[in-house]
């Protein structure tokens, strides 16, 4: 199987995530896509009958990253890459092919992700350096508006090219391709994470054997919510998240973050000078 996908649902209507299922399998005439369902009820539908499609009922909420991993274990690791994919993202038929020929030209490459765009076609910064407690916490709570985009412009890496595919720290689990081999070798994603950050943390330990690119010349749409910023319980989460990141890999001593966004930051800075 050249590309499988895995899409993670909880009580969603089809109608929802349909253009997500239908956007994967007219990218090609072969690779299965499984729903990870962890709503409370199973979903019942004729769309399930297609061979394509595999549907797993979690029975529970599992949260992001353990569903996943179900989904992928649920096809035995049977292809050579995997599309992580959320339900509220539609893309056209060639950015799947455009992706997967960068891999076979490119063996060091180990993650991409493509150019993601707001239903109005602006651009999301879904490419960020690797999280200090300053970018997750401080910029979330500081009363200063001049010192939140501050701090967002440099985390979020606003000076990055959009013309060309270029290493970088982390990137968005909304939309990321990964070679199946080396997310079965270091164990998908850490399920200690039930939501946000288990993305991060993946890529993260994805950057210590492989590359992880940005690719713009292709683009999907995302309907993105940022829910943490409006929902108390969502946002829990997400600080409960950043506790368990932050005490896996070091607050403020963590050399390897510091490395590689010093490395990136020097890199982009070298690229917006050479064009």
């Amino acid at each position: 199987m050249g590309c499988s996908a895995s899409l993670v649902i909880y009580n969603y209507q089809l109608e929802f995530f349909l253009p997500a299922i239908n956007s994967f399998l007219v990218s090609f005439s072969d690779g299965v896509l499984v729903i990870s369902d962890n709503s409370i009820e199973p979903l019942e539908d004729e769309l399930l009958n297609n061979p394509r499609i595999k549907y797993i009922f979690n029975h529970a909420n599992l949260g992001f990253g353990t569903a996943h991993n179900r989904a992928i274990a649920a096809i035995d690791w049977e292809s050579d890459f995997h599309l992580i994919l959320n339900p509220d993202i539609t893309f056209e038929p060639n950015v799947i092919p455009w992706l997967i020929g960068l891999f076979h030209s490119n063996p060091a490459i180990g993650a991409i992700m493509p150019r993601i765009n707001y239903p109005d076609g602006t651009l999301q910064r879904l490419c960020k350096l690797l999280p200090t407690p300053v970018d997750l916490i401080l910029r979330r709570f500081v009363p200063i508006r001049s010192v939140q985009i501050a701090i967002n412009n440099r985390y979020e890496m606003y000076d990055l090219p959009q013309d060309c595919l270029v290493d970088v720290p982390t990137i968005s689990g909304c939309f990321l391709i990964v070679r199946t081999e080396l997310f079965r070798r270091i164990g998908g994603f850490d399920e200690r994470f039930f939501m946000y950050l288990e993305d991060v943390d993946l890529v993260r330990r994805i950057g210590d054997i492989a590359r992880v690119v940005y690719e713009p010349k292709v683009c999907v749409t995302h309907a993105y919510a940022k829910g943490s910023y409006r929902n108390k319980t969502l946002l829990a989460y997400h600080i409960l998240s950043a506790l368990r990141y932050f005490g896996k890999w070091g607050w403020f001593w963590d050399p390897v973050r510091a490395d590689r966004n010093r490395r990136t930051l020097n890199k982009i800075k070298a690229l917006n000078s050479f064009f």
